[in-house]
C-alpha cells in the first residue's frame, strides 16, 4: 500500500523529502489567504525555520508541487485515523463514505486553499500530474476499505471513485450549509449510484459466464481437449 510520510518535526539534516512533507500543511494555512505561490512558500518557510531557498528547491515544480504535497498530507492523515481494522465491521459502502468525508473535514477550514488547488489542478497543463494524483488517493480509499481486487474491477473503481471524490469536492467548495449537509447527501447519493452500478456489473459478469464465448470456441478448435 502507498505510504506517504508525514512529518511534524523536521530532524537536524532533513532531506528535500521531509521538508516538502513537513512545510506542505503550513503551505496550505498561509495558501488560504496568499495561493499556492511565492508568498505562502516564503512565508511558512519562514515560521518554522526552513531556509526559503531550500524550501524553493524542495518545490522545484512550484504550486503543483506543493499542492501535491499537501494531499500527500491528506492521504496519511486518513491512514492514520482509518487503519483497516477501524473499519473492518463497515459495509463497504459506509467506509468509502467515512473515508471521503475523513478528507472533506480535513480541509474545511482551508477550504480557500482548496478552492485555489483544484483551480491549479485543473489547468490542462497539470492534467497527468492531477490523474496521477487523483488516482493515488482513490487506490488508497479503496485499499483501506479492503478492495484486493487485481483484474479489471481494479481500475474501474478506482476510476469512478475519483469521479465521485472530485465531484463531492465542487459541491464541498460551494456548500455553505450547516456541517455541510448538502455535500454530505451529495455524496450519499452518488455512492448509492455506485453501489447499484457495481451490483448490475457484477451480476452481468457472473450471468456472461455462462453465455457461449467465442474466444473459448475458437480455443478448443485449435485446443481440443484431448
Amino acid at each position: 500500500m502507498y505510504k506517504p510520510a508525514r512529518i511534524t518535526a523536521l530532524p537536524d539534516e532533513p532531506t528535500l523529502d521531509e521538508i516538502r512533507a513537513f512545510l506542505a500543511p503550513h503551505i496550505a494555512e498561509e495558501a488560504v489567504f496568499d495561493g499556492w505561490g511565492e508568498e505562502a512558500l516564503e512565508n511558512a518557510a519562514g515560521a518554522h525555520g526552513v531556509d526559503t531557498d531550500v524550501a524553493r528547491l524542495a518545490y522545484s515544480g512550484g504550486a503543483v508541487d506543493m499542492v501535491d504535497a499537501w494531499i500527500s498530507n491528506i492521504d496519511v492523515r486518513m491512514i492514520e485515523a482509518y487503519p483497516q481494522e477501524k473499519l473492518a465491521d463497515m459495509k463497504i459502502r459506509e467506509r468509502i463514505r467515512v473515508l471521503v468525508e475523513f478528507r472533506l473535514d480535513a480541509v474545511t477550514g482551508t477550504k480557500e486553499a482548496l478552492r485555489s488547488a483544484t483551480a491549479i489542478m485543473a489547468n490542462p497543463r497539470n492534467a497527468m500530474r492531477t490523474a496521477k494524483t487523483s488516482w493515488r488517493s482513490a487506490d488508497l480509499m479503496w485499499r483501506l476499505a479492503g478492495d484486493t481486487a487485481t483484474d479489471y474491477n481494479h481500475y474501474t473503481k478506482r476510476t469512478i471513485l475519483s469521479g465521485v471524490y472530485s465531484s463531492t469536492v465542487m459541491v464541498f467548495l460551494g456548500d455553505e450549509s450547516d456541517d455541510h449537509i448538502e455535500t454530505k447527501e451529495f455524496l450519499s447519493r452518488r455512492l448509492d449510484n455506485v453501489m447499484q452500478f457495481e451490483k448490475v456489473k457484477y451480476q452481468f459478469l457472473k450471468n456472461s459466464k455462462n453465455r457461449p464465448s467465442l474466444t473459448r470456441f475458437l480455443g478448443r478448435l485449435r485446443y481440443p481437449a484431448r
